[in-house]
């Protein structure tokens, strides 16, 4: 059973979720991949303001196709997290409190989110065509110039993800696994 969750996260409801759920995400999104968040992190080191508030936000690993003409958006499924894992610390320290992409994350992201009381989720790769048709709408918002690294706002509606990396610091990958070894020495 999944648990229905409005995005951008209310105070209090990361806090409540553990790693292994199924959860439907409804609301705003932004798009950001290692272009856009080295850049982000660089306005940060000089003092400038982020073209987006991260307070209570997630970040949707994704650099989308260009979409047919009648659709809102291309196949949107989620890229390699691991890339990322430079500039999520910091992006946390702005309010981040949910990522989501696919694959590992390091222990020093793992240890932010469990200092930030965030999250990261993984959505399904191989599926960005049924994940696109989960958008709604899709507007890029800043560092066009990037392409399909751009900066896009997406509205969403049961959004589909697994969280992976809780804010208790429990590993849902390294359950998993270490579930599926013991059932195989049975």
């Amino acid at each position: 059973m999944s648990i229905r969750l409005k995005v951008p996260f209310e105070r209090g409801a990361v806090e409540k979720l553990k790693s292994g759920e199924q959860v439907l995400l409804t609301g705003t999104l932004y798009t950001a991949r290692d272009a856009a968040h080295k850049r982000m992190v660089e306005q940060l080191e000089k003092g400038e303001p982020l073209p987006v508030a991260l307070e209570g936000q997630v970040i949707y690993y994704v650099g989308p196709t260009p979409n047919k003409p009648d659709s809102v958006i291309g196949s949107a499924g989620p890229t390699t997290s691991s890339r990322m894992d430079a500039y999520a610390p910091r992006l946390m320290e702005e309010g981040l409190k949910g990522m989501i992409g696919k694959g590992y994350r390091n222990e020093e992201v793992i240890a932010a989110i469990k200092e930030h009381s965030a999250i990261y989720m993984a959505a399904i790769g191989g599926t960005g065509a049924l994940l696109a048709q989960k958008i709604i709408s899709s507007e890029v918002i800043a560092y066009e110039d990037l392409g399909t690294e751009a900066i896009r706002k997406l509205e969403v509606e049961d959004f589909p993800c697994i969280i992976i990396n809780d804010s208790h610091g429990n590993d849902w990958y390294k359950e998993a696994h270490k579930q599926f070894e013991e059932s195989s020495n049975e």
